[in-house]
Parts: C-alpha cells; structure tokens; sequence
C-alpha cells in the first residue's frame, strides 16, 4: 500500500511537523497543541523552497481575490476564508490552516453542502484541505491547491451536531474502498454517495472531481438519469477516505492557467478503468533504486506575481 505523509500542522500562528502513517488505511491527523515553525535561517535563499516560505504566511494577502499560474504552480490572492462553522458543513483539521479559496470555490462549497443535504439526507459535509491563505505550494501533502480552485471532501456524512475542536483533529473519515482496491466496501459506500458527486459534478463551474478509481467504477455502476457528469469525475490515487474538487479559472482573469479539456465520454468503458486495476498499480513493486527525493519549487519557479502575494500586507479577517 501507498505511504502517506502527516500533513503540516497549523492554527493562524502556529505549525506542528507531523511523522509518516504506516498505510493508506490510516489517515492524517491533526493537533489540538500545535507549535510554531522554526524561524527560517535564510529567508532570502534562491534555493529555499517556496513552501517554506508560503506555509508561514498564516493571513490572506491584502489584495483582489485572484487565482496566479497552475493548480500545482502558483499562489493565491486575497483569499477568502471558509467559516468553519456552518449550518450544513464543517471544516477539519482546524490546525493545518488550509480552509482557504477563491470567493467561488467558498460559495461552490456552502451550495454542495445545502445540495448533500436536501438531495442526499446527509445533514451536511465535512470539509478538508481547501488552500493556504495565500496559496503556493504546501510544507506536505498535496501538490497542487495552490490557487484556490481545489477542495477536498469527506464521504463521511456531517454528523448531526457541531463536532469538537479535538474531534475536528482527531476523527477519521470512512475508507470507501474494499481491502483488494477493486471495488468499494459495501460496508462503507451507500447509495448517498453517488449522489452528492453528483451534485458536485453538475456545478457548471468543476472542472474535474478526483476520486479513487474504485470510486469511479461505483458511480459508473450506479449512477440513474443523466449522466454526462460522470465526464468529469476522473480517477486518481489515494483519494480513498474524500473526493476532489476542481473549479475553472474563472473568467476574465488573467493569469489562472487552465486545465486541457477531460476527454469525450462517460470514463466508464473497461478500457478506461483497466490502466488502475492493473496489478502494476495495484500491487507496485518497489524500485531496485530509492527514488532520490523530489525536487521543490522555488520562488521564482512560481509566476512572478507570487512574490508580490507573499510578501503583501495581511488581510483583515473578521
């Protein structure tokens, strides 16, 4: 199975470096104590990676929302901050700070919640890793949510009450697929779930929802009606506990760049599906050379805007 990394820790002020699980059938948690990242010895450095440098910057920058390069390379200015608190969804993991996005994606993610709610029964979502609040790339975890256009959700229904600050770190989302990763478990998946990706995937606005290939073969299997959304949701790794969302750059603005197109059809023919359930995926034998560690982007590997994002006054958040 996959090795996941703990994501970085972090409330406004503060970061907590986590340590590795063992399996991709434990799940990140947070911390209810987190503790300040150490002071960078040489902010300046050229060769100092950008996340360092943006997952320090605990505030907004204070300028017109806008999304600056790629999903997986750029920033994000003034951000808006998901309420973590709402009637039908709420946030997670408070301490990794990343509950920030363009002012679309926040409204994009209050409407699914409202449409989880009428539409499946759930009593609402539970939301994890949006952005940081100035974007750019993360200390760990994602590549990509680096401007604003990204959100995940758990296929854990809300419960019906306001969860603890301690259970927000603490609890675990459901594992939706079955131990052999062909399917998803019975035990897990209901017939709810298709319904809020569905809901989802017919925001005009998505671009793409991520989601276990399993994942993907359920909906296919299960989905009634029309179905042209299924277009849109493609599989991915991990994404196993929680589904992603990908909004468009939005229009009119210059310098979001955009994803190429999803290819024609519903994604669900076996020739589509095949490459995942292969064993080579499936059952990935470890390389006779350790990979060497993968090289981090820089400041000046990101648009040349995001210096300017980094380095702008706070954002006042009431």
């Amino acid at each position: 199975m996959r090795r996941r990394s703990i994501p970085a820790r972090w409330l406004l002020a503060a970061a907590l470096l986590g340590a590795s699980v063992p399996s991709a059938w434990a799940q990140d948690k947070g911390t209810v104590d987190p503790k300040p990242l150490p002071p960078l010895a040489n902010p300046n450095d050229p060769e100092l990676a950008a996340r360092e440098l943006f997952g320090r910057r605990y505030l907004p920058a204070a300028l017109p929302p806008r999304p600056i390069g790629f999903y997986a390379r750029g920033c994000l200015a003034g951000a808006e901050a998901l309420p973590i608190t709402g009637k039908t969804w709420q946030v997670m993991r408070l301490s990794r700070n990343r509950f920030y996005a363009y002012p679309a994606m926040v409204d994009l993610v209050a409407r699914l919640s409202r449409k989880a709610h009428s539409d499946a029964g759930w009593p609402g979502i539970l939301v994890g890793d949006m952005s940081q609040p100035r974007g750019g790339p993360m200390l760990t975890g994602h590549a990509s949510h680096q401007v604003g256009l990204d959100a995940d959700i758990w296929l854990t229904p809300m419960p019906n009450r306001q969860l603890s600050r301690n259970e927000r770190e603490e609890m675990s989302a459901v594992m939706m697929v079955r131990r052999d990763r062909l399917d998803i478990d019975p035990a897990a998946w209901t017939p709810t779930h298709w319904k809020v990706i569905r809901a989802a995937a017919q925001e005009p606005q998505v671009e793409r929802i991520f989601a276990n290939a399993a994942i993907k073969k359920a909906l296919c299997r299960e989905a009634k009606g029309d179905r042209g959304w299924l277009n849109k949701v493609r599989p991915m790794y991990g994404h196993d506990y929680h589904f992603h969302i990908r909004i468009k750059c939005p229009p009119g603005l210059a310098g979001c760049e955009a994803q190429p197109e999803t290819p024609q059809g519903e994604g669900c023919a076996p020739a589509d599906l095949a490459y995942w359930f292969s064993d080579a995926v499936l059952h990935p034998k470890p390389p006779k050379v350790p990979p060497k560690p993968k090289r981090q982007l820089t400041l000046a590997e990101l648009p040349a805007e995001c210096r300017a994002v980094l380095n702008a006054p706070d954002k006042k958040i009431d």
